[in-house]
């Protein structure tokens, strides 16, 4: 499920950390089931690295005013 920059914007920049750390742990867990062999569907770590990019440009907006 790909994250939408407008929800995000829509979102305070704590709840945005939060979403960041999820998606770290998700990318982590996949990236582990890559190295070993037993990742179902290997498309999903580029998604979720999209998602993450947009999670950190939405923080860095934020940031800037």
């Amino acid at each position: 499920m790909a994250v939408k920059a407008s929800d995000l914007r829509e979102q305070t920049v704590e709840e945005l950390r939060d979403k960041e750390r999820e998606l770290a742990e998700q990318l982590f867990a996949l990236r582990l089931q890559k190295v070993t062999g037993q990742i179902e569907n290997p498309a999903k770590i580029a998604s979720l690295r999209r998602d993450m990019a947009r999670v950190l440009t939405v923080i860095g907006e934020k940031a800037r005013g």
